[in-house]
C-alpha cells in the first residue's frame, strides 16, 4: 500500500514538478499548477479529475474513489491510498492528474506521461 512519502516521492519525480504548502498541507504543483494535494491525515490524496470520470469513479469504487464535498463544484476526486492497489496504481493517479494541468509544451515534451500503460518517469 502506498503512503504519503510514496506520494512524494512519486509526484516530484513528474517533470517540472514542485512541492508547496498551501492550507496547512502538501500540494504539488507542475508549472505552479496545482495537479495534487495530500490532505488531512495523509491517507488520501486529491488529483484533478473530470467531473463526468470523477463520478463515475465514485459510484464504480467508493470504497477507492469519493468526492470530498468542499471539492464538490471542482474537478477533484479524492483517492484512499489503503486502497491502491500497488505504486503502479498511484503512479498512473498522480500522472493523468499531472497532464490535466501541464502545459501544453510539457505535454508535448512527454507525450507518453499519463497515457495509461505507458512513459513511466
Amino acid at each position: 500500500m502506498p503512503d504519503a512519502e510514496d506520494v512524494r516521492r512519486v509526484a516530484l519525480s513528474l517533470p517540472d514538478t514542485t512541492e508547496k504548502t498551501a492550507w496547512n498541507m502538501p500540494t504539488f504543483r507542475v508549472a505552479g499548477k496545482m495537479f495534487a494535494t495530500l490532505p488531512e491525515d495523509e491517507t488520501s490524496i486529491a488529483v484533478r479529475c473530470p467531473k463526468e470520470e470523477r463520478d463515475e469513479l465514485a459510484l464504480a469504487e467508493p470504497g477507492k474513489f469519493w468526492i470530498a464535498g468542499h471539492e464538490a463544484q471542482f474537478a477533484w476526486v479524492r483517492v484512499r491510498l489503503a486502497a491502491l492497489e500497488d505504486e503502479a496504481e498511484l503512479r498512473d493517479i498522480l500522472a493523468d492528474s499531472w497532464r490535466q494541468a501541464a502545459p501544453a509544451s510539457l505535454l508535448e515534451a512527454h507525450p507518453g506521461l499519463g497515457v495509461a500503460g505507458e512513459g513511466a518517469p
